[in-house]
C-alpha cells in the first residue's frame, strides 16, 4: 500500500526527525537521493549540462546541493536563482564544486533541468518569475526532475492553478504527498521516485492511500473447496431500459466476469433478451415487483435505468431494503432528487462522476474537478455513504477513513459503458462480503488494470474490459498491475 500525506503531516514528521539529528543531515540525505536519480537519468554525468532552478526555500537548497554533487562528477551545472532569497549553503557548495550562476537561457540548452523552485508549502498560482520559469521548462527539450513536488502543484490536493512544471520524474522525500497521486498534480509529476530520509517512525496515519496489486489480491474473496454459488455471493442488478439495453449487458458482464457466484438481472423485456443472449449464466427476470427477482446479497441499480417516475420508484424500493446497495448513473439522478433515500443502516455506495456529484451536493462541477479530494470527502461525510468519484484519478471516500486513490487505468477507458462494467464488478464484490469501501476500491483497481490489459495502447470498447477481468485478476499474484506513480 502506498501511503500519502499532507504537507502539514510531512513538516511535523520532519521536525520530529530533525530534533534527533545533527544540523543539515536531512537536507544532505535528500540531496544525495536527488543527485543519484539525476545521475541515473543522465547516464553519462561527465560533460552533461544541468540547469538547477532554485527558489529561496529548502527545495532550492536540496536542488543546489544535488547540483554540487553532479558538478563534482564533471557535469556543467548552471543555477538559475529565482526570487530575492537563495539558500546560501547550497549556493556556496555549488560554486565550490565548479558550478556557476547563470540565467534562464540555461534551461533551453540543458540535458536535465532540476525544478527546485517551490516546495510542498506552495499553493495557488505561481508568482513571477516562477510562472515564466515553469513555462520555459515545459518548452525545454531536456529531462525535467522535480524536487519533492513539481512547482505549481498543490502538494496537499493535486490542484494546479495556472502554470506548473511538467516533470519527467519527481523525486519526493520521506513519503508520498497527496498531490503526487491525484490529478492534475499526478499528471504533472511524471514517474514518482521516493527517497527514504528516515521519516517513517514519525509519520501519522496517512491522509490518502493507493492500493497495490498485493493489497487487492488480499481483499478479493476466494472460493474454497466448500464454496457454492450462493456462498460466493448473489448480486441483483437492476439496470437498462428500452432505450439503454447495453447498460444492462455491461453491468451484468462486469459482475459475471468479476467472480459473482450468481447474477440475478431484472429489467424490461428487450434488455432481458439481450442479457440472456450475451450472458446465459445470469438468471433473468422481466421486472414487475422486486420480490420477483429472488434472494440476493447486494444490489446494483441505476445504469441505463432512465430518469422517469418508474425509475425513481425502483431506486427507492431497492434502497428501502436492508442489503448493501450500489447506486450508479440514472440511479444517482433519482437519489439527487430525494436525498432522504440515503437514510438507511445498510451499506450504501454511490459512484458518480463530477457532474453527478455536483447534483448530489450542490457544488459546481468545475469546483469539484479543481479540488477532487476536498469534495469527495465532503460528499462522503454529508451523505453518510461510501463515494467513488470517477475521473482521471478515481477517489474512494468514506467518513473517518483515508481517501483511497486508484492508480490503475488508461485514458482509453474514457468510452461509453465502462462505468456500467465498474458497477457490476463492485456489486459482485459487495455480494461476496466486502465492505463498500473495500469493494469499490478493489473494483476500481481491477477495472483500471483490465482496461490497460485490454487496450495495450489502443482503443477499447466497454465489453473488452469485462472480458479481460480474469486476466487482470491473474496478474495480481505475479506483478504490480498499477501504472507506476507516473
Amino acid at each position: 500500500m502506498r501511503t500519502a500525506y499532507t504537507p502539514d503531516q510531512i513538516r511535523a514528521a520532519e521536525l520530529a526527525l530533525m530534533a534527533t539529528l545533527p544540523d543539515g543531515t536531512l537536507m544532505d540525505r535528500a540531496a544525495a537521493g536527488l543527485a543519484s536519480v539525476c545521475a541515473r537519468l543522465l547516464g553519462q554525468v561527465y560533460g552533461s549540462r544541468v540547469a538547477v532552478l532554485a527558489g529561496g526555500g529548502d527545495n532550492g537548497g536540496d536542488a543546489l546541493y544535488a547540483g554540487a554533487r553532479l558538478a563534482r562528477r564533471g557535469a556543467r551545472v548552471e543555477a538559475v536563482l529565482a526570487g530575492s532569497h537563495t539558500h546560501q549553503g547550497g549556493l556556496d557548495a555549488l560554486r565550490m564544486a565548479g558550478g556557476r550562476v547563470g540565467d534562464d537561457r540555461a534551461i533551453a540548452t540543458a540535458d536535465l533541468v532540476v525544478d527546485g523552485l517551490v516546495g510542498i508549502g506552495g499553493s495557488g498560482a505561481l508568482r513571477e518569475p516562477y510562472g515564466t520559469l515553469a513555462r520555459l521548462v515545459d518548452d525545454a527539450p531536456g529531462l525535467v526532475v522535480a524536487v519533492d513536488v513539481p512547482s505549481g502543484v498543490d502538494a496537499a490536493t493535486g490542484r494546479v492553478d495556472g502554470s506548473a512544471v511538467k516533470a519527467t520524474v519527481t523525486v519526493t522525500f520521506g513519503a508520498y504527498k497527496n498531490g503526487l497521486l491525484v490529478d492534475p498534480g499526478a499528471e504533472h509529476a511524471g514517474v514518482v521516485e521516493l527517497v527514504d530520509i528516515g521519516l517513517g517512525p514519525y509519520l501519522p496515519e496517512p491522509d490518502t492511500v493507493a492500493l497495490t496489486a498485493s493489497d487487492v489480491a488480499d481483499l478479493l474473496p476466494k472460493p474454497s473447496a466448500e464454496s457454492d454459488k450462493y456462498r460466493r455471493g448473489v448480486i441483483g442488478v437492476v439496470a437498462g431500459s428500452d432505450t439503454f439495453t447495453g447498460a444492462a449487458v455491461l453491468s451484468v458482464g462486469g459482475a459475471v466476469r468479476a467472480g459473482a457466484g450468481m447474477v440475478r438481472y431484472a429489467g424490461p423485456p428487450v434488455a432481458v433478451e439481450q442479457v440472456r443472449a450475451r450472458w446465459p449464466e445470469a438468471i433473468t427476470t422481466i421486472l414487475g415487483k422486486l420480490d420477483d427477482v429472488g434472494r440476493v446479497q447486494a444490489w446494483v441499480i441505476g445504469p441505463g435505468l432512465g430518469t422517469g417516475p418508474e425509475a425513481r420508484d425502483l431506486v427507492g424500493e431497492v434502497l428501502a431494503t436492508d442489503l448493501p446497495v450500489l447506486v450508479d448513473a440514472d440511479g444517482l439522478t433519482a437519489v439527487a432528487s430525494d436525498l432522504a433515500l440515503l437514510r438507511r443502516s445498510a451499506p450504501t455506495v454511490l459512484t458518480p462522476h463530477a457532474g453527478e456529484l455536483s447534483r448530489l451536493i450542490g457544488v459546481p462541477r468545475a469546483r469539484i474537478e479543481a479540488a477532487r479530494l476536498e469534495h469527495v470527502r465532503h460528499a462522503a461525510a454529508e451523505l453518510g455513504v461510501t463515494v467513488l468519484l470517477k475521473g482521471s484519478t478515481t477517489l474512494i471516500a468514506e467518513q473517518e477513513r483515508p481517501v483511497r486513490i486508484n492508480a490503475t487505468g488508461t485514458p482509453w477507458l474514457a468510452t461509453g459503458g465502462t462505468g456500467d462494467v465498474l458497477s457490476g464488478i463492485a456489486g459482485a464484490l459487495l455480494a461476496g462480503g466486502l465492505s463498500g469501501y473495500d469493494a469499490v476500491s478493489a473494483a476500481a483497481y481491477l477495472h483500471g488494470a483490465a482496461g490497460r490489459l485490454a487496450s495495450d495502447s489502443a482503443p477499447i470498447a466497454a465489453l473488452d474490459v469485462a472480458l479481460t477481468l480474469p486476466d487482470a485478476i491473474r496478474t495480481l499474484g505475479s506483478q504490480e498491475a498499477a501504472r507506476p506513480l507516473r
